[in-house]
Formats: C-alpha cells, sequence, structure tokens
C-alpha cells in the first residue's frame, strides 16, 4: 500500500470507494487497469476507501494503490490515515456490547467479535464455539488468519468495534428487530446479503461508527466541503455515505436499494472495473 505525499489540502476532490464488489473483482483482485487509472489520478486528487474491511486487509488488497486519504475501516467504526495513525475511533461499551450477545443467545445465536487491542492498533477476531453453517464458511476463509481466535463463552471485548452476526435473512431480521426494541438508538444497525457466502449478516456498531458519520470526519479533519465528494458502493452500508456526499455512484452489480439512493448508476460491474472506468473521466 503506497502512499502520496502531496499534502492533502493542495488537492479539493476526494474519491472514496467500497471494497467488496464495488472496487475489488468478485475474486477480491484488482485489474492492472484499476492499478494505472487508480495511482495516475491520485497525482491530482485525494483517492480513499470506505469498508467493512480492517486495515490489514487493506493493506493485502490494496498493497498497489497508491492512497492519500484518511481510509474509513470496520464500516466506520475506525479511520485512520494511511500510515495507520487512528484518527477517529468509535467503539461499543463491554456492558452494552454483553447485553447484545446475551440477547443474540436467547434465539440461539452466537456473533463474531471485532475488537482493537489497544498495545499495537491491530485488530482481532474472537468467534464463538456454537457456529452456524454460514459462520463455518466465513471460518474457513479465514482459517490461516493471525487475528482470528476462539473465545468460550463469547463475549464483548474492552474495546469492541464491532458484534457480527452471520445466518439467514429471516433469522436475522427477526434478531435485528428484537434488538431495535431492546437498545434503539443506542446502537447502528446494519443488516445486508453476504455475497461471499450466500447468507445474511447483521453488523452492531457504535451509533457514530457508520460510514455516513465517518465521510463528514473525513472531510472535516482534511478541510474539504463535503460536496467535493464522490463516493461508490454496491451494498445496504453505503447508502448511509450516499446521502451525505456530493455525489454517489453505484457499480451495475449494486442491490436495486442502492441504485435508487445514488446520483449515478454505472454501466459497468465490479467485474468489469466499474469505478476504474468512472475514475478514467479525470484523468
Amino acid at each position: 500500500m503506497q502512499t502520496n505525499t502531496t499534502t492533502l489540502k493542495e488537492k479539493r476532490q476526494l474519491f472514496i470507494t467500497d471494497l467488496d464488489h464495488t472496487l475489488l473483482k468478485s475474486n477480491q483482485s484488482i485489474s492492472n487497469f484499476t492499478t494505472t487509472v487508480w495511482n495516475s489520478l491520485s497525482l491530482n486528487a485525494l483517492l480513499g476507501v470506505a469498508t467493512a474491511r480492517s486495515f490489514h486487509k487493506v493493506q493485502e488488497f490494496l498493497q498497489n494503490l497508491r492512497l492519500n486519504s484518511p481510509l474509513i475501516l470496520l464500516d466506520g467504526a475506525m479511520i485512520t490515515t494511511p500510515k495507520k495513525e487512528i484518527i477517529a475511533l468509535y467503539t461499543i461499551d463491554k456492558a452494552l456490547g454483553d447485553s447484545v450477545i446475551e440477547q443474540g443467545v436467547k434465539l440461539g445465536i452466537y456473533p463474531f467479535v471485532v475488537g482493537l487491542n489497544k498495545d499495537n492498533f491491530n485488530e482481532i477476531f474472537w468467534y464463538p464455539k456454537i457456529c452456524n453453517e454460514h459462520q463455518k464458511c466465513v471460518l474457513d476463509g479465514y482459517k490461516n488468519d493471525p487475528r482470528l481466535a476462539l473465545k468460550n463463552p463469547i463475549e464483548a471485548m474492552e474495546s469492541t468495534l464491532k458484534i457480527v452476526y452471520f445466518g439467514s435473512y429471516e433469522l436475522l431480521s427477526v434478531l435485528t428487530k428484537h434488538l431495535k426494541a431492546q437498545f434503539a438508538n443506542t446502537l447502528e444497525y446494519k443488516l445486508s446479503p453476504e455475497k461471499y457466502y450466500n447468507g445474511w449478516f447483521l453488523t452492531i456498531l457504535h451509533p457514530m461508527g457508520d460510514k455516513s458519520h465517518a465521510i463528514k470526519t473525513v472531510a472535516s479533519y482534511i478541510d474539504l466541503p463535503i460536496e467535493n465528494i464522490t463516493v461508490f458502493g454496491d451494498s445496504i452500508n453505503d447508502i448511509g455515505m450516499f446521502g451525505c456526499a456530493g455525489k454517489s455512484v453505484a457499480v451495475a452489480n449494486a442491490l436495486d436499494e442502492v441504485k435508487e439512493a445514488a446520483s449515478e448508476v454505472l454501466p459497468h460491474t465490479n467485474d468489469q472495473d466499474g469505478v476504474a472506468h468512472y475514475l478514467a473521466r479525470f484523468l
């Protein structure tokens, strides 16, 4: 992951993209075309990401791209510079997190818990002993990840960034309604389809820890009018930032509700380098 030394305030346009199924191809790769366009445009504009992924994964996926803007990570729970200097961090209180987990257990579902090691600012992923088939598929994809650890019984961390449930839509929609009834606006709830594992996921966040709040934080941090920000996305957790950015762009494979919220819908999918084709207009 390369960084550009040009001062941020010298650049007055910011492009922020989601990763999975937006910038990344379905096999989680970045094409040579996207790399070339991105790095060329980074000489004259700010480029960053807003993703549910961790800093570790962003660094892995985007190692050949120049990033010169703050990174919105873990759905907005963490905002850092490209060198991982913390700009903002929104964690769930441990007692509140444990209460959320307790309510899920009543419905027979246990979550993954994502938190932060404050000693080195590395992410920690805890998973429960009891997992459904959706969770097992996710775990298989992370089996060699050193940040992953079994936690039995599962509980919230002192610095919980998000609590994530995987399962069927039927189960998670019931859980979402139940949690909203219990905790109301003390938490943020994101229920979305999981396109890699053919299920759904429910992400529980601090109420300030979503992409819409993160976009505003980034704009303030780099002293840029929010109307100068263009965002790209495909899924439910992108709709919030679509509502506050100057321009919002959906790739062709985006969910219908995301397309309806967008300023523009691209003719290209993520597998056809949709974001890069849009960015190429500005070269």
